[in-house]
């Protein structure tokens, strides 16, 4: 258990909302999130409504619309029209791919700090349809317009972008990549997950025509829900995939017509349970504010993890300087030692290919990355 003073240390006044504080260093959150108890009892609430009282459909769909307005003020969206509720991530990036009607000799920019949902995707894009992927490669960690500029012509249909990589925590610099996308008409669209909810998101100012991002990082809630905003001028570029009883409305005649909104891609039942602890984790960031969060754990967590990583003679993933809160660098120390130094220590982090990667949330301390520190110390 940390010591009583890491508990007293909290900035943000948050540390005493989720419980995990008390029993490891846990610096994860990229990986998948705790969540505060303000989130919990709202996961409770409907679990009981439901056995209580059951529902009615209306107030389900109602808490629908209030996750997309919650949604559309956190990312600047012009409008919760502009919002679509999907289920992961990765069916964002399927539905605009899908709906954007690729065919043979088109081609698909991404770079190679991205999700491997885009590579899966569209490497199948090409052996089933022969749509042409392109990577752009990262330097030393990074990737910004001018490597991605070369590789975008007239067949290019659609720019995509992880706005924060998982991999290394680089945030991309996004309105200098929508420009070149745009230039040659194709969509930008950007993997959102480890993004929202850590700094603020301003969709119209980055040029972003499309976006997804699962809640169960940095949002604080469960699985099962993902918001999906899509440009209002965009909606009806991209041609439905999948059809069911909530997209479409029924005409007299049995006949049915589509929503003008992105009301048009929530095709069915959604998971309503995941829904209310949805809004509830965006209440949550609301209430303790995105922009206190990214002072807190980008330019003061990690800024102080990369120079301690740094002064250890770690050669880093991530960038000086990156703007993120998300830290890895690389290892050469076989994995077993690697787990052993971290769970003696109780210091949770993601060990994988070589790399470690630690992901201070708004509930860490300094506390919490020194800890972390005297850790990675003994891996230099």
């Amino acid at each position: 258990m940390p010591p009583a003073r890491a508990l007293e240390d909290d900035p943000l006044g948050v540390r005493g909302d989720f419980p995990i504080v008390t029993k490891k260093t846990f610096l994860n959150s990229a990986y998948i999130a705790p969540i505060p108890k303000q989130v919990v009892a709202a996961g409770t609430a409907f679990l009981e409504e439901k056995a209580n009282n059951s529902f009615q459909l209306g107030p389900l769909l109602r808490k629908c619309d209030e996750v997309r307005a919650q949604f559309a003020r956190l990312i600047n969206a012009s409008s919760p029209d502009e919002i679509g509720l999907l289920f992961s991530t990765a069916e964002g990036e399927n539905v605009v791919a899908s709906g954007l009607g690729l065919k043979a000799g088109d081609n698909v920019v991404i770079d190679e700090l991205h999700y491997d949902t885009e590579f899966v995707l569209y490497r199948t894009l090409e052996k089933t349809q022969g749509v042409e992927l392109r990577i752009a490669k990262h330097r030393n960690g990074v990737v910004d317009a001018s490597d991605i500029e070369p590789l975008v012509d007239n067949r290019t249909r659609l720019v995509s972008v992880a706005w924060v990589s998982h991999r290394n925590g680089f945030r991309h610099d996004m309105r200098p990549i929508a420009d070149v996308a745009h230039a040659k008409g194709a969509l930008f669209y950007a993997d959102a997950i480890q993004a929202v909810g850590t700094f603020a998101i301003d969709v119209r100012a980055a040029g972003v025509d499309a976006l997804c991002a699962g809640s169960y990082k940095w949002l604080l809630a469960g699985f099962g829900v993902a918001p999906f905003y899509v440009k209002t001028d965009v909606i009806e570029r991209l041609r439905l995939d999948r059809f069911g009883e909530f997209n479409g409305n029924e005409r007299p005649d049995h006949t049915y017509e589509f929503p003008p909104n992105a009301k048009r891609f929530d095709y069915c039942s959604r998971a309503f349970g995941d829904l209310y602890t949805l809004s509830a984790g965006l209440s949550y960031l609301e209430k303790v504010g995105v922009a206190r969060i990214e002072q807190h754990t980008v330019n003061g967590l990690a800024r102080r993890l990369q120079d301690g990583l740094a002064k250890q003679g770690h050669r880093l993933f991530t960038p000086m300087g990156n703007r993120s809160s998300i830290v890895a660098f690389y290892t050469t120390k076989a994995p077993a030692d690697i787990r052993a130094a971290f769970d003696a220590a109780k210091v949770e982090v993601t060990s994988r290919n070589g790399t470690i990667r630690i992901a201070p949330a708004l509930f860490n301390n300094a506390e919490d990355i020194d800890r972390c520190l005297e850790v990675t110390k003994k891996l230099a």
